[in-house]
């Protein structure tokens, strides 16, 4: 079930809204922006499925190590 909801934001961000996402999908652009940060069981199910990936989890240990040298010298 959808729900209603207004709003109110500037004039550049509705005007950019509409040039990037076109004018019928603002609605849906916010909503899938909004809901990993609100629905918190699909966030979870999702970081679950990621994790399984045994290839996209080695992708992304190997690129951990391959910069974690570079964090190290950065001056604090």
């Amino acid at each position: 079930m959808q729900k209603k909801l207004t709003i109110t934001i500037d004039e550049k961000v509705y005007y950019g809204l509409r040039k990037r996402v076109g004018p019928r999908r603002i609605s849906h652009f916010i909503e899938d922006l909004v809901r990993p940060h609100v629905i918190d069981e699909e966030l979870e199910l999702a970081y679950a499925q990621m994790a399984q990936d045994e290839e996209r989890e080695a992708e992304a240990l190997e690129w951990v190590e391959a910069v974690v040298g570079d964090i190290a010298d950065e001056p604090r």
